[in-house]
């Protein structure tokens, strides 16, 4: 199937979809919009990138605009003010990044560095403005990403986000140790730690940085918000599955929802794939319904009062933000070069990432 996306480029292309993973509902009924921004966005974070050294200029160079890192966040924070997008981005290509590493420290049996750079990172993540010179670029990146989120909510908002983290880092030394064992996850237990390592509160808790505008408790942990947001994530983090399989079987892995379905649940390849796929299609169907539910609940928030008028709007802005997640997912893994296997030298081996094979980058 084809249809008509934004590359990389000021010009819309023709992406050409597989047919085993189009997914005509997302084409039809969610636009896919970029942020204004995009193109500055593209040149700012390439800059950073290589400010902070954390990609090599010459990888840079061949790799970050084929990458799509941008798109991605460039599709999803609509209405963010410039900054909050910046920084959002910033920190998107910094996270890919740090998975890059963890992958090649497994790859290349090196757990004593993972130990070392976990613990480097729950620390950079409670006292950012202690690590911005630190001599490890991937520990720095957190550090600057982190400041500058740290910007624009208040402290209660500051310290969800660095909860989150905490979380999310502990589940990515689950997954090293799963794969350095060899341990491949039930499928409830790789659906658990799947909302981890994807980070789904993470990229949900930025819409509010997008929206200007901390959302109490109350309204965070409602069902009608809550199970919109829970979706949208569930969508990214298993359509990814789907579409990274090639690569991870290449790979080694372990952890993605086919390889613990085939593993666990006695499923042929394929009948994992169609599990799958059917998994991603009722995220979507059940999606339309939350949203509206969700829509409902923004308009319940307006008492007429100036402080529900601007929470309905900003729960409206959150939820708009959360239907951009699945049309910019989407086109993020047929734009991006992170999924091309076919046509790397070494399936194994993506060629955006530092292969050496001794020593910490």
């Amino acid at each position: 199937m084809h249809a008509l996306s934004h590359g990389s480029t000021s010009t819309p292309t023709t992406i050409a979809v597989p047919p085993a993973l189009s997914l005509p509902v997302i084409e039809a009924a969610f636009p896919r919009r970029l942020h204004p921004y995009w193109p500055k966005l593209q040149r700012e974070t390439r800059a950073w990138l290589l400010e902070k050294r954390l990609m090599t200029p010459e990888k840079v160079e061949e790799y970050a605009d084929g990458l799509c890192y941008t798109d991605l966040m460039a599709g999803y924070y609509l209405g963010a003010p410039d900054e909050v997008l910046q920084a959002i981005a910033d920190y998107s290509a910094w996270f890919f990044v740090w998975d890059d590493r963890h992958d090649r420290d497994i790859v290349h049996g090196r757990p004593d560095a993972w130990r070392r750079l976990k613990d480097l990172l729950h620390n950079a993540l409670d006292r950012p403005g202690d690590h911005l010179g630190h001599q490890d670029p991937v520990v720095a990146g957190l550090a600057d990403s982190v400041r500058r989120l740290h910007a624009f909510l208040p402290d209660t908002w500051n310290a969800r986000f660095a909860r989150h983290f905490h979380a999310v880092i502990e589940a990515y030394d689950r997954e090293f140790h799963n794969r350095t064992e060899g341990i491949v996850p039930t499928v409830e237990e790789y659906l658990e730690l799947r909302r981890l390592t994807f980070a789904h509160w993470i990229w949900t808790d930025l819409l509010e940085p997008s929206a200007g505008y901390e959302l109490p408790d109350a309204v965070r942990k409602n069902p009608a918000y809550r199970k919109p947001a829970l979706l949208s994530q569930e969508f990214a983090a298993w359509y990814n599955d789907l579409c990274s399989l090639p690569k991870e079987i290449a790979g080694n892995e372990v952890h993605n929802l086919g390889i613990s379905l085939v593993t666990h649940e006695g499923m042929t390849l394929e009948e994992a794939i169609a599990d799958v796929r059917r998994r991603v299609e009722e995220c979507i169907s059940e999606f339309l319904d939350a949203e509206q539910e969700a829509l409902r609940f923004a308009d319940r928030l307006d008492d007429g009062t100036v402080g529900g008028k601007e929470m309905s709007a900003a729960v409206r802005a959150c939820v708009g933000n959360m239907r951009n997640w699945f049309s910019s997912v989407y086109w993020f893994h047929h734009e991006s070069g992170r999924y091309r296997v076919d046509s790397w030298d070494d399936r194994s081996t993506p060629p955006y990432v530092d292969n050496a094979t001794e020593g910490e980058k």
